[in-house]
């Protein structure tokens, strides 16, 4: 397997990042919910506390710190016990990775309890905290011009970032790529009736995915996003937000096609059990200009205009915690070794396989090369059940691929 290996520069992971709060609970007596037994004035008995990070910065960036690369971490926390215990965690796994923390004082860092008695399903109370005061300025013009990318996650769980129609968004990214730098993003599903839910996502995607050179949202929230329609309809007739059933071949080209509409170059849709799907703009001129992580001129053509699907891999599942940001590490690491398509798209959902091995968030991620050896060594790939009209299955990669025109 061919690339780069001078990966020169950072990679920089900013956004969203938060503690998670978990007491260990027991199970509930027979028939008890969740009302019952946390109802008013009731002690209860719990175990010891779990404490761990979560949001983008912490799992794709711990993740490709984990593989190997070289990452900056730039998440805004307070001059809290819980901003310490958050900046503490990360250099559990590298002296320097919380260096780039904005620490802002008299501010309340992010967090979640989560409260998750076995056999229920869990609540989480979530404060926001300085996430929602995160801004460009937080971004220090001196941290760009040695970096090649800047990946940007869960700007819905940020207000600045989605209020006033996506300014303060758009005035990052404008930023960061007038560095040149390739820009990435991720987005979170917010609950409907939330000041973030009720936010017009479509215009804000217009105003700043020209910006973006890759887009790697899930399919859930792409069609709450472009579809908010149809999403409800999807989720009052299927009795759930879980819409990945609903999700095929050519739904998947509508909704990828209208993102390279608004200015992208590339779109990756998470599709959980079902893979990734990859499509690229058929601009080799847009391809260029997409950064410091561009394909060079010899990978140039098979970067373009493609549609590909690349399965899971199995494994014993034991927790999906962080998969799709690990899925976006191995994304974003075959995207700075210069690798091709097929060989990124396998990288990305091996990496979220090995994810998926343990019950947090990271643990299971090893070195990009331990990854790259359980797929040469014939790693076995999921079958798909998701409808693909006119597509094949390479017999070497496993990777499906549309063999239709585009639109056909």
């Amino acid at each position: 397997m061919s690339h780069r290996e001078d990966i020169r520069g950072d990679l920089i992971v900013a956004g969203h990042i938060c503690l998670d709060v978990i007491p260990a609970m027991h199970g509930p007596s027979h028939g008890q919910g969740m009302g019952e037994l946390l109802a008013p004035g009731k002690l209860v008995d719990v175990g010891p506390v779990q404490l761990a990070t979560g949001g983008t910065v912490s799992n794709t960036g711990l993740a490709l710190h984990r593989l190997g690369l070289p990452v900056q971490l730039m998440g805004k926390v307070g001059d809290d016990l819980f901003g310490d215990a958050i900046r503490s965690h990360l250099d559990g796994y590298g002296s320097s990775l919380s260096d780039g923390m904005i620490v802002s004082p008299g501010e309340h860092s992010s967090y979640s309890l989560v409260i998750s008695p076995p056999g229920i399903d869990r609540v989480f109370l979530h404060c926001t905290g300085a996430n929602d005061t995160f801004t460009s300025d937080d971004v220090p013009d001196e941290a760009l011009p040695d970096a090649r990318l800047f990946h940007f996650g869960y700007p819905p769980l940020m207000r600045r970032m989605y209020e006033q129609g996506g300014a303060e968004l758009e005035r990052l990214l404008s930023k960061v790529k007038a560095h040149r730098l390739t820009v990435s993003l991720d987005m979170a599903r917010p609950e409907p009736d939330s000041p973030a839910g009720q936010a017009d996502w479509l215009s804000i995607l217009e105003r700043v995915l020209p910006m973006v050179d890759v887009f790697l949202p899930s399919f859930e929230e792409l069609l709450y996003m472009l579809r908010p329609a149809l999403y409800l309809e999807l989720c009052e007739m299927h009795g759930t937000t879980e819409l990945l059933a609903c999700a095929d071949g050519p739904l998947l080209e509508a909704l990828s096609q209208q993102l390279l509409d608004m200015g992208t170059a590339i779109v990756g849709i998470k599709l959980g059990e079902h893979g990734l799907y990859l499509r690229t703009t058929a601009s080799a001129a847009r391809l260029r200009e997409t950064g410091g992580c561009a394909p060079d001129e010899s990978r140039l053509a098979n970067w373009t205009d493609r549609r590909l699907l690349a399965p899971c891999y199995v494994v014993d599942t034991v927790g999906t915690t962080g998969a799709g940001d690990c899925t976006i590490a191995g994304f974003l690491a075959g995207l700075a070794k210069g690798l091709t398509i097929e060989e990124m798209a396998l990288g990305a959902v091996g990496t979220g396989a090995c994810n998926v091995e343990r019950a947090d968030a990271v643990s299971g991620i090893p070195s990009w090369e331990t990854v790259q050896a359980r797929i040469a060594a014939g790693w076995q790939q999921r079958e798909t059940t998701l409808s693909l009209p006119g597509w094949s299955r390479h017999p070497d990669t496993g990777i499906w691929e549309a063999q239709t025109p585009a639109g056909a």
